[in-house]
């Protein structure tokens, strides 16, 4: 570890010793991800339209990264990368893989009824994750919200992955409802109280479309994001006197977009009437798609701001580092508006260039961290990856990484220098299959891979963030460079796994 970053976080520990009368101890982190968010969702990132200022507020105080990536522009893949700090030539989730796929016309509620259909692809037993390397540093554990890197029955689950304590959706699939029928605490289900809600249906045609109480049956009496806050808080209270380590997996902003009324009807009066969302295919009806979209953030913006005044009310927010992000860019569906509300931000947002892309709008994330506290308010325009986290938090924590593809950024939270990549590398089989490079202000992408496709599109990232003037022709030399880098990074992936699959072209001889 920097010898000079041992220095600065002993001095933090002193500090919050002197302010909260613990022992001196490791800095306690919060890590809120969001699911589906833009990178222009938030008011920070540029938003007019969406109200967020408590993470607005925690940007202001601490350091908002311009360029940070997901690993992947899909849920499971992005999460196994945050997991495992290995990026996505290396990684053991390449794609979303669901454990089940019913075929009941319960569709996925069935799922419900079968636990040992839920989930997704597991992590192989024994995998080293971010949560074992926290449990190994002394801190207490726990992931709240969404899982998605396994099912109940394959040992891949949050509790023997790393985290003391869980709450929340094992499947990523039966999320797609915020009033679902049971939640997962630990290895028992917990019944919520809502009733069953089919989703993938339409709104009938015997009701009217724009009288709100016809889409009243599609919600429920106690809204997840609710009782999963209520378990943060409390985990919270529980471990405050020795460091704690939660990670938030909310599941907002990802469809089937649903809010509480009142809080949607605030934003109805602020952005005004609009057309109902009535065939959302897979997802649910909304009267107000656009306004329960923007209440959603809202809604984890608020609980944002109850979360640290609890810390502060506890003590210990003074060393306790608060980190916001998102796994992917947003989605394109009836129920999630990304260009009504340019949720892609500086970067092309609609259909193809958002979630399950690599373009920009597919894997650029918002990325905040603040320590409580502080005052900095810095960007940083360091290049830096997911799999940065698990090095970045073994710095932080003194605790030895298991291997990685990440580079920590540790240094950067104090004001000093970090280490550069030479380079990022993403693959993605979805689709027709994906490959994409970042060197410098230069973004090598192929696509159609699956297809044989083997011209890679060029783009001057600083001067052309759209990724609308391909440059390849004028710099060889660089798409050259960028092909070394595909073909040292990628490894075979699971061969059980066809989804997984992609066959990298040999296009020059290293």
């Amino acid at each position: 570890m920097n010898t000079t970053f041992k220095l600065l976080t002993a001095a933090a520990a002193l500090s919050a010793c002197a302010c909260t009368g613990r022992k001196a101890e490791k800095p306690n982190i919060v890590f809120l991800l969001f699911d589906d968010l833009g990178y222009g969702d938030l008011g920070c990132y540029g938003q007019e339209k969406i109200e967020t200022p408590n993470i607005d507020a925690l940007a202001a105080q601490g350091l908002i990264f311009t360029d940070m990536y997901s690993a992947a522009p899909l849920s499971s893949p992005s999460r196994c990368c945050l997991m495992t700090g290995r990026h996505m030539g290396h990684s053991q989730i390449r794609n979303n893989e669901e454990h089940y796929v019913p075929t009941d016309n319960l569709g996925w509620n069935g799922v419900f009824l079968n636990p040992d259909a839920q989930g997704q692809f597991p992590l192989e037993p024994g995998t080293e994750t971010i949560g074992t390397m926290m449990q190994k540093a002394g801190y207490k554990t726990a992931m709240v919200g969404k899982w998605g890197l396994g099912f109940p029955e394959s040992g891949s689950v949050p509790n023997t992955m790393g985290f003391d304590y869980f709450y929340g959706f094992n499947c990523q699939a039966l999320a797609h409802s915020y009033y679902p029928v049971e939640l997962w605490e630990n290895g028992e289900r917990i019944r919520t109280g809502n009733d069953l809600v089919v989703q993938g249906c339409s709104l009938p045609d015997s009701l009217d479309k724009y009288d709100a109480a016809s889409y009243e049956q599609y919600g429920g009496k106690h809204y997840s994001c609710d009782l999963m806050y209520d378990k943060i808080e409390k985990f919270v209270e529980d471990n405050a006197s020795s460091p704690f380590f939660v990670m938030w997996t909310t599941t907002v902003p990802h469809s089937a977009v649903q809010a509480p009324m009142d809080e949607v009807m605030y934003y109805v009066n602020k952005l005004g009437d609009e057309e109902p969302c009535t065939n959302p295919g897979m997802y649910l009806p909304n009267r107000y798609p656009h306004a329960t979209y923007a209440a959603m953030v809202t809604h984890i913006d608020t609980q944002v701001g109850r979360l640290v005044a609890k810390l502060k009310e506890l003590g210990v927010w003074k060393n306790t580092i608060f980190i916001v992000s998102s796994d992917n860019g947003p989605a394109s569906n009836g129920n999630s508006p990304m260009e009504y509300f340019n949720s892609g931000g500086p970067f092309r947002c609609c259909a193809g260039w958002g979630k399950s892309s690599l373009r920009e709008g597919g894997i650029r994330m918002p990325f905040i961290v603040c320590q409580g506290g502080s005052t900095q308010g810095r960007t940083v325009s360091r290049i830096s990856s997911f799999a940065d986290l698990m090095p970045t938090l073994a710095d932080i924590a003194g605790v030895e990484a298991p291997g990685n593809d990440g580079v920590s950024f540790a240094p950067v939270l104090y004001g000093k220098d970090a280490a550069d990549h030479e380079a990022l590398y993403w693959e993605f089989p979805g689709g027709k299959g994906w490959v994409a490079v970042r060197m410098g202000d230069w973004k090598g992408i192929v696509l159609n891979i699956r297809k044989g496709n083997t011209r890679m599109e060029l783009y001057n990232l600083k001067d052309d963030p759209q990724e609308t003037t391909d440059l390849s022709a004028e710099h060889p030399e660089i798409v050259e460079k960028m092909w070394k880098v595909v073909h040292e990074s990628h490894e075979d992936a699971n061969p059980e796994v066809e989804k997984f699959q992609m066959e990298i072209p040999k296009v020059f001889d290293n």
